[in-house]
Formats: structure tokens, sequence, C-alpha cells
């Protein structure tokens, strides 16, 4: 067995549509466990986000700033051929509730399968982030809610600009 310390490399795939404070948890978390943390976002042609891949890029890299140990990317295709591309190691999954970690257990064990020198690390969710969602955000919004906390300024500004849009477009 080689003991010797080599370098992490981690990779937080996801849709980040659009990141929340949860997201950000798990990368602070995560940097304390890796060397070089890549954000990678993940390119879903039968998905339809509301923000585009551009926009999205753009949010992570302004709200996760200039850290020298943080790369943010896109990807499409399997996550294990992008994260072998990468040198990346370790995949970082969140789980926030036991239902997450039933989806997150099957892709682990599929992407063992797949690459079994990638290990997946499965990290909790923070006690004051776990019912944040994306999904639930932006429903929050688009009713008129108060999403103070649940995400970073910046993107709070852009999602009420872009549901406001959108309501001026229906009116």
């Amino acid at each position: 067995m080689d003991l010797s310390p080599r370098r992490v490399v981690g990779i937080y795939p996801g849709s980040f549509d659009p990141i929340t404070n949860g997201h950000l948890d798990l990368i602070e978390r995560s940097l304390r466990l890796v060397d070089r943390l890549i954000l990678a976002i993940l390119v879903n042609a039968e998905k339809r986000p509301l923000f585009s891949v551009a926009e999205r890029l753009e949010m992570l890299r302004e709200v996760v700033g200039d850290h020298g140990a943080v790369e943010v990317c896109t990807f499409n295709g399997l996550l294990v051929d992008f994260a072998t591309e990468r040198g990346a190691n370790l995949i970082i999954r969140g789980i926030r509730a036991i239902s997450d970690y039933e989806f997150e257990l099957q892709m682990a064990l599929m992407n063992r399968r797949l690459r079994p020198e990638l290990e997946t690390v499965f990290l909790m969710a923070g006690e004051a982030y776990s019912f944040i969602s994306s999904r639930l955000v932006k429903e929050v919004v688009s009713l008129g809610g108060d999403i103070t906390g649940l995400v970073p300024p910046a993107v709070e500004a852009r999602l009420k600009k872009r549901f406001l849009a959108k309501e001026s477009a229906h009116n």
C-alpha cells in the first residue's frame, strides 16, 4: 500500500441554477479537504435551466472570487470521464436528506464501477442550509417570497431581475 502523500483534486459537479448558500457552504468545507477544487457545471440539453451556462459560470466565478485553488468550468457527458481528464481523484457531493442519499449512492456506485480509482465523498449539508435547493429558491422568488440569506446577494439580485422581467413580459 502506497502511503506517500498525494495531491487531492476534488470535483464538485452540479447545475448550480442558481448557486445557493448551501452550495457555498459545501465549497468552503471542500476546500479544507482538497488541494484543488473544480466546480463543474453540467451542460444538460434535457434540462431547461433558468440561467444560461454562461450566466451560471459568471455567477459562480463572481461568488467564489479569485480563489487560487478553485477552477470553474463546464462539462457534458460522463462525470468520471471529465474528472479523469482534469486529474480529479475525488468527487464531492452534498447530502441534505435521506432522499438525496438514495440517489447519490446509486450514482457513486456507478461511478465506482466505471472508474474505481475515483472516490466519492458525501458532505452533509450544514444545518442552516439543509432545506435549501436551487429549485425551491426559484419557486419562492417566482412567487414574490424573500430569499435573503438563501443565496449570495449578487445571485439574489439576478433572480429578482429575471423574475421581474418574466412578470413584465406576461403583463
